[in-house]
């Protein structure tokens, strides 16, 4: 099980037209600085991604996906360590290179082997799954009011029951959550400030309209993740849910996996948005598992590859009961995959068979690839 080589397949996909806001608007949503530019100044379907093809002496293949904005260097020497290793000697939950932004890509990758060599599925080497269909919920960035009831309205009569909606001070989401409350009764609302409503006064006057209306699931970080006590006033003030989201691939921000403790301590959150890797996620469900409080998997708009990484963990998470944010065939021209995840909304399907139990399409990965490296076993 020697890892004989790497390939690192970097592809540009872009998005379907007004898939991600109102047309005419401009509001980056890529949360990290890129370089010297200010976060919040690039929009993600700018930014390439890095697929991983990991081939082992025994011709069993091993995929990965690495999150938006990688840095080479960082790549290159994951790749030059683990090249000629063994994998079968490698301790899953705690991989031989040190926790990067670029980790959960080749954790993917490493797990979607050993699974396979095992004939197992990546959900069983997470101790099998809980719900063989993972709740999922339709997206969008900004919208104008007058874009926002035909969008619900086509989610809605796919079979979504709920749409998540990135918003900031200038965005009206009392007229918004009104409009979706008449073109689609039924269907609830998770508002997504990203921090932006900046403080709790700001948040408490769109919580006093959003609660007549009565469609909001539950607010995601309204205000700065560290106002945990301004979070726990904010629950006290109304009934819509506050949750927080814990990134761990956001590692400039400092996001860690006791933030979740500090959230339980402080009374803070009703929920939580989990983005990471396998083990990472297991970690986090485990913990809000014990709390007795309801999670969902987040994403930053992926591939299919990261996408199908997400239903394993989603699938193998008793706490992962919320929309979980996999849209990105929804919103990007091409996932990268042979077939499709299954989705039936507001569901989509465990994959079937071995590893991720996907297929990259490797005719569609050379359309959308800008670059390549190869690194080979020297052992």
């Amino acid at each position: 099980m020697k890892i004989k080589k790497i390939t690192a397949f970097e592809v540009l996909v872009p998005t379907h037209p007004g898939a991600i806001e109102s047309k005419g608007m401009n509001k980056p949503l890529h949360k990290l600085p890129v370089g010297i530019r200010e976060a919040w100044s690039v929009q993600f379907d700018e930014l390439s991604k890095i697929l991983l093809k990991l081939d082992l002496d025994n011709g069993i293949t091993g995929w990965g996906e690495l999150y938006r904005d990688h840095d080479w260097r960082v790549v290159d020497r994951i790749a030059e360590t683990i090249a000629g290793k063994d994998i079968s000697t490698f301790t899953l939950q705690s991989l031989p290179f040190s926790f990067c932004r670029e980790y959960d890509g080749f954790e993917c990758a490493i797990w979607d082997a050993y699974s396979k060599a095992h004939k197992l599925r990546v959900v069983d080497l997470l101790g099998g799954p809980v719900r063989e269909w993972v709740k999922v919920g339709a997206w969008s960035g900004h919208r104008r009011l007058n874009d926002v009831a035909d969008l619900a309205k086509k989610y809605n009569e796919q079979g979504y029951d709920c749409i998540k909606f990135k918003c900031d001070l200038e965005d009206d989401v009392t007229g918004l959550c009104r409009e979706i409350s008449k073109a689609a009764p039924g269907m609830s609302v998770i508002l997504d400030p990203n921090e932006r409503w900046e403080n709790s006064g700001e948040a408490r006057r769109r919580i006093q309209g959003l609660q007549e209306i009565g469609n909001v699931l539950c607010l995601e970080d309204p205000i700065p993740r560290w106002k945990l006590t301004e979070f726990s006033k904010l629950r006290a003030y109304g009934s819509i849910p506050i949750v927080l989201h814990i990134s761990l691939p956001y590692i400039q921000h400092g996001q860690r996996i006791d933030n979740a403790i500090d959230a339980l301590m402080t009374g803070a959150v009703d929920g939580f948005n989990f983005n990471c890797g396998l083990a990472n996620f297991q970690k986090l469900d485990h913990i809000a598992s014990a709390a007795g409080l309801p999670s969902w998997h987040g994403s930053e708009v992926d591939l299919g590859i990261l996408e199908a990484m997400y239903v394993h963990s989603a699938a193998a998470a008793r706490s992962c009961t919320w929309p979980s944010d996999l849209f990105g065939r929804m919103i990007r021209v091409h996932d990268l995959l042979n077939e499709p995840l299954d989705f039936k909304p507001p569901y989509v399907a465990l994959p079937k068979g071995y590893g991720l139990g996907i297929v990259p399409d490797e005719d569609k990965i050379r359309q959308y690839q800008i670059s390549e490296k190869t690194y080979n076993s020297k052992i």
